[in-house]
Order: structure tokens, then sequence, then C-alpha cells
């Protein structure tokens, strides 16, 4: 099948996105979250929350733990009606939906569930798969894993 100018154009935007993914999750956020003390409480108001674009779609906040080196929790935001190149993950992850709705089609998924607020999903370890914002409305979930979090796109 030949490319067109389209299909080269979606192509290098995919890799742009993960490029921009793992240069971003691969950098530390010098934050106090990041010194994480399972011995004392803890409480972060959303409207301190830091959000950083790791990308020009998406944002992240800590708000416990470092995701570039291990056991972590952050909020994200996508923008409405987006979603991820096709991706792995070297570890396992878990996410919650808080606003919009949003779907995690694993390879071959012709038609994943809307997961709305409230909603779970659980990503193994190398398990092909993208992430998406199917609302009008910006999505925002709050996602956390015990180990660091890294984003490797599948071509």
């Amino acid at each position: 099948m030949l490319n067109t100018p389209l299909k080269v154009a979606k192509k290098a935007a995919k890799i742009a996105l993960g490029a921009a993914l793992i240069g971003v999750v691969s950098t530390s956020f010098a934050m106090a979250q990041d010194s994480f003390d399972p011995a004392k409480e803890m409480a972060t108001p959303a409207d301190t929350l830091e959000y950083v674009n790791i990308n020009p779609a998406v944002q992240m906040a800590p708000a416990y733990g470092d995701r570039s080196i291990g056991a972590h929790g952050s909020f994200g935001k996508f923008p409405a009606n987006f979603e991820t190149p096709l991706h792995i993950h070297t570890n396992a992850y878990h996410g919650i939906v808080i606003k919009g709705e949003m779907t995690n089609p694993f390879k071959g998924e012709q038609n994943p569930p809307i997961l709305g607020p409230g909603s779970y999903w659980y990503v193994p370890a190398k398990m092909e798969h993208a992430t998406a914002c199917v609302s009008d409305t910006p999505c925002e979930f709050y996602f956390y894993a015990d180990s660091a979090f890294d984003f490797i796109v599948v071509e």
C-alpha cells in the first residue's frame, strides 16, 4: 500500500508525540511529593496541582512520587476527541477517569468500553494499547503505579 502525504504526516505526528512523551516522562519533578513518606499524612488541593505539558496535547501533574523513577500517582488531562498512538509501557499502571469519557483500546480491540467518571482501567506491562478522550469535552484522569512510567510508541 502506498503512503499518501496524509499517512506520512499522521505517522510523523505519532512519532513526535511518542518522542515528546518519552522525553518528559523521563524528566524528574522536584516537588515535595517526590519524597513521599507513607507514615506521614498528606493532602493536595486540586487548585495547587502544577500541570505541565508533556507535549502540545497532554498535561500531567504529580500527586505523589516521581513517575520517572518509581512508585507514583499522577493526574492527567487530554483534550476533547484526542487519542494517543498505539504504545506500550515497561511497567503496569492503573487509571481512573475523573471527567469526560475515555477509552483504552488494546491492540485489535474494535469496540472498547466507554469509561465515564469513576471508571477504572488497568494496563499490564508491555500491553499494546491506545488511550483516548472520546468526549466533546476535555478528559481528566488519575493514574498510579508501583514502578516508573514510560511511553513507547509501537510502529
